[in-house]
């Protein structure tokens, strides 16, 4: 030991890990310092030797509401895209991780409308007109969006995301507009966007329509009602009898006065010979024929069932097959009309013939639709139409925004046709048929690629697009309206006003009052944050080498959900192989979605939402209360939620801290499709934190201030010196193929196994031996190998915890010697930070077969002795003397090795070799022994023999009584049935191990008797 020991590291290292003060300080530092920028290791300029080499990682942030908070799909979506931001940055390539937020036009509206009313305000009354109203909200917008736009990216830096925010975007910001707009006019002129009537999901809260993904089914409970259809020709022969009519089952007999025609399956006898007669629509003076379709299930109800076209989505389609007519007979708001809108399949709005309606029954004009339901109901009764009702569970879908059951709704919209060769294309391919080519030849890869047939199937059978929303926050649609009814595509006003004049028309101009779908400026992300459109011919060409278009495009991987294949990554495939010719990534790792720890769905109304920053910081017990019963749909469920919570966390949830919510999301990252989430594991990985921490500490205050080598070769390595370095270099090899194969997961394991299994509990308990017993030189081995190993540790570890791995390494590094960077030398680095330090890479000479067989012998002999003592129920102060028996094959070199660290790790006096078989068998006669790889041990304890026994015949019998009792719950079939599956599991487990406890028993017994 040196005379005056220095050891500044160790000193200004904390005793106990607290992660809110590391996080405090390291995330702001970072990106003060500029780390994420976009370039080479944080320079901010990316390197020419990387670019020329190909090493240039470019990824998208799946843009978040701007006016949201990050939710657990959030936090682990983007766990897994700093971790290989990291990844990639530290591996010395040219790295852009591009932030932006979504202006969410749905989501948005709602928040601001509602504080309006707060206020006692309506939007539509805010000016003096439309126009002004609609100025003024959006003004309103605005205004919250800059003062509550920066929470969800806040609660990103908390997770330590390390984005380059000097790039950050907002979808409706000057760039993202001006490309959305020549998106949309460029559509328009290629004629692959148009305005038609079709069937939309309709929220009449919000007077709009709304995505499948703004959608949510639930089962609830309903009815089924039967209702007659009287036959026009009179009594008809049924299932061998005369009926009346035909009975129809239907959950929603409020749309009857809009069916078209009653559909029976053409392959059902009971109704074969009825098809193209008629039947009386009741409560109304129409007829509708019979007609036959293969979409009717024969089994469900009566196997007849109601076509109404206009308020179904499946009606829809079987009205364009059959070319029926279609009748609206709710409004926007859904109430009943005065008058049904009748369209015919042919001409249009205003088509003629018998089935067409002119007038709503009077009883039923202007009712909500839930209210002409009852009336409806009642006055089919009073009739004698009702035959019967039963209950019935069905899916109800709800917007999940407001809440508002959905009503299929036909209105004007626009749509891309997404099957349509566009004008002078030269590859006379559609936008869906570019998209499939991209995936198809490989171009675009899913991750897990199982994902290939359900994009296949979905875009081999894609429908129009519908990309308006009758909204006032969003990208307006640039389009103007002549009073002749004539429509002007345009970038502006003024362009569109030359195009009246060219046209002849001299008249005033209105814009379409409806704005942009969210997902179509979400889709023209990955080119327009790129510069599109083109800045200059050269960019375009991506002949600039250093250009972001160059670089960063195609994006290197897009990290989202499984859930939005189609309503974002399809899309931006679409309009980017369109666009650009290119695609927009290369691969897509789809991942699965976060569930709590029963595996049930994270939603309000349920109770069971995690706040990713309640895990990182703690939170008591009334304060997660309060959270999860505030603003429920609803209130009547409060009470079990608060139940329910107070029973999962007792103590409110405990503070993890980033790195251990960051690690548990990675060890969840499976190619699965659903990820439970238990808070149990939060704890693990705090745990491994700590243990990391300590680890640290413990080389540091053996290392630091001591000769350590480290500017000689390694000279006097042990074997456990030359295992450690040998798995350090298998592990390192793990990690690398489980980035490449984006199985974070794997990573984890693989980092979480070394360092908790191999370094700590093995090799550090080793080092603290060969610090006693061996020779300076051996001793300054063991310190190179504890120093080399534990700063290979942190960088190994940084893309997934940041910030413990930061602040240690930043005390481990300068006693380590490991700062600078020198993969390209053009551009030499001294890191500062652990963030652009040099990534561990493999070294095959490091590989060590004959050390990893030795230190797995002497594992197995150390395991063995812990065994003994257990059985032996010895207290750990006692250190009795071990009696070995080696095989042949084990050389005087390795038990010269292995003996002071038995004694070290088994807690030993000494180790008493004996060759002679007839010694051996004399020496334990009184004892019980082991046998583990190549050996047999045993404990030079006394023990007396009816003690033993009788200690071993009650161990028995507690086990068999365990082994029983498993056994008949295992036999039960109401246990089996009605337990959950982990449960099940769970006891098979303790029965086998039970059962092999047993045996072990049952062996040392019959050695005694």
């Amino acid at each position: 030991m040196p005379d005056s020991l220095h050891q500044p590291a160790l000193q200004s290292l904390s005793k106990s890990f607290d992660p809110a003060s590391i996080e405090a300080r390291w995330g702001p530092e970072w990106e003060t310092r500029g780390y994420a920028s976009a370039g080479w290791r944080g320079t901010g300029s990316p390197s020419e030797q990387a670019a020329m080499a190909g090493d240039n990682f470019a990824i998208q942030l799946p843009p978040p509401n701007v006016t949201g908070t990050l939710h657990m799909g959030h936090a682990f979506n983007q766990t897994i895209m700093d971790s290989l931001t990291r990844y990639h940055r530290m591996r010395g390539y040219n790295t852009a991780w591009i932030p932006g937020t979504d202006h969410a036009g749905i989501a948005t509206q709602i928040v601001v409308e509602r504080q309006l009313q707060a206020r006692g305000l309506d939007r539509r009354t805010l000016g003096e007109t439309v126009t002004e109203s609609r100025e003024r909200f959006v003004t309103e917008v605005w205004a919250w969006k800059n003062k509550s736009g920066k929470t969800i990216t806040t609660q990103m830096r908390r997770l330590g995301a390390s984005v380059d925010w000097g790039r950050e975007y907002f979808t409706m910001d000057t760039e993202r507009s001006r490309a959305v707009t020549e998106t949309f006019v460029r559509l328009a002129e290629q004629g692959l966007i148009y305005r038609g009537k079709r069937l939309v999901n309709w929220d009449p809260v919000l007077h709009s329509a709304v995505s499948d993904l703004e959608v949510e089914s639930e089962e609830e409970d309903g009815s089924l009602w039967h209702i007659l259809y009287p036959f026009v020709e009179g009594e008809q022969e049924v299932d061998g009898s005369l009926q009346r009519g035909l009975i129809v089952a239907t959950t929603r007999p409020e749309t009857l006065l809009g069916d078209v025609a009653v559909m029976v399956h053409p392959a059902d006898p009971r109704y074969g010979h009825l098809i193209g007669k008629h039947v009386a629509l009741p409560l109304c003076q129409r007829t509708i024929p019979i007609i036959a379709d293969e979409y009717v299930d024969a089994e469900f109800g009566t196997g007849v069932v109601k076509v109404t076209p206009a308020h179904d989505a499946n009606d829809y389609a079987v009205g364009q097959r059959h070319r029926l007519p279609m009748v609206c007979v709710l409004g926007l708001d859904a109430t009943l009309r005065d008058a049904p809108l009748y369209f015919d399949p042919d001409t249009g709005a205003g088509g003629t013939g018998d089935a067409r309606p002119t007038l709503m029954p009077t009883a039923y004009q202007g009712l909500d639709r839930f209210v002409a339901r009852d009336r409806i109901v009642a006055d089919l009764q009073a009739l004698g139409l009702l035959v019967r009702v039963q209950p019935h569970k069905l899916m109800v879908p709800r917007c999940v925004r407001t809440g508002q059951i959905i009503e299929p709704m036909l209105t004007d919209q626009w749509f891309v046709a997404t099957r349509k060769v566009a004008t002078g294309d030269p590859t006379q391919r559609s936008i869906a048929q570019k998209a499939i080519d991209a995936v198809e030849s490989g171009a675009v890869r899913f991750v897990p690629e199982n994902w290939n047939s359900t994009f296949f199937q979905w875009m081999h059978n894609i429908q129009d697009w519908c990309i308006s929303r009758q909204l006032w926050w969003g990208h307006q649609i640039p389009a103007w309206y002549g009073d002749d009814g004539a429509v002007y595509v345009a970038r502006n006003a003024d362009e569109a006003a030359s195009q009246a004049r060219a046209a002849g028309y001299d008249g005033p101009l209105r814009q379409d009052e409806d704005v942009l779908d969210t997902w179509f400026s979400s889709a023209m992300v990955p080119f327009s944050t790129v510069g599109w459109p083109w800045k200059d011919a050269n960019d375009a060409a991506g002949t600039v080498a250093l250009s972001d278009h160059a670089l960063y495009f195609p994006s290197s991987v897009l990290v989202t959900g499984y859930d939005i294949l189609f309503f974002w990554v399809a899309r931006m495939i679409m309009m980017t192989t369109h666009f650009t010719g290119q695609v927009p990534f290369r691969h897509v790792y789809l991942h699965g979605l976060v569930r709590d720890a029963q595996g049930k769905k994270m939603s309000k109304s349920e109770g069971n939402v995690l706040d990713p920053v309640d895990l990182i910081d703690g939170i008591a017990l009334p304060d997660l209360l309060a959270k999860r019963t505030e603003g429920l749909r609803r209130p009547e469920t409060a009470e079990q939620i608060r139940r329910n919570t107070a029973q999962e966390f007792p103590q409110g949830i405990a503070a993890y801290g980033a790195d251990a919510l960051r690690l548990t999301f990675a060890s969840l990252a499976t190619l699965g499709r659903t990820l439970n989430f238990d808070t149990k594991r939060c704890e693990g990985y705090r745990n491994f934190c700590n243990k990391l921490w300590n680890a640290s500490r413990f080389v540091l205050m053996h290392c630091e201030g001591y000769d350590c080598g480290l500017d000689t070769p390694a000279v006097g390595t042990s074997v456990a010196d030359r295992w450690i370095v040998s798995r350090l270099h298998a592990t390192i090899v793990e990690v690398h193929a489980g980035f490449a194969a984006y199985r974070l997961d794997n990573v984890a394991t693989a980092i979480y196994s070394f360092v908790w299994n191999e370094y700590c509990d093995w090799y550090l308990e080793i080092a603290k031996v060969q610090l006693q017993t061996d020779s300076e030189a051996q001793q300054r081995a063991t310190r190179r190998t504890l120093l080399r190993t534990l700063e290979a540790i942190l960088r190994l570890a940084h893309p997934l915890i940041p910030f413990v791995t930061e602040e240690l390494w930043q005390k481990v590094a300068d006693v380590a010697g490991s700062r600078t960077c020198t993969d390209r030398p053009a551009m030499p680095v001294t890191a500062s930070s652990l963030s652009v330090a040099p990534y561990p890479e493999s070294d095959a000479g490091n590989q060590d077969d004959a050390a990893t067989t030795a230190m797995q012998r002497l594992q197995n002999w150390v395991d063995a002795c812990r065994n003994l003592r257990s059985q032996m129920a010895l207290s750990p102060a006692a250190r009795p003397a071990l009696l070995l028996h080696p095989a042949p094959g084990v050389d005087a070199v390795f038990l010269d090795m292995a003996t002071p660290l038995l004694c070290g790790l088994a807690r030993l006096e000494g180790v008493r070799i004996l060759h002679d078989e007839a010694a051996w068998n004399t020496s334990t006669q009184s004892a019980p022994v082991l046998v583990a790889a190549d050996a047999h041990l045993c404990l030079a304890v006394a023990v007396d023999a009816a003690s033993e026994q009788a200690r071993l015949r009650k161990e028995l019998a507690r086990l068999e009584a365990e082994i029983a009792k498993a056994r008949a719950k295992l036999s039960n079939p109401a246990f089996v049935a009605k337990a959950p599956l982990v449960v099940v599991e769970q006891e098979r487990q303790r029965c086998t191990e039970h059962e092999a406890a047993c045996a072990k028993v049952l062996q040392q017994l019959q050695r005694w008797e």
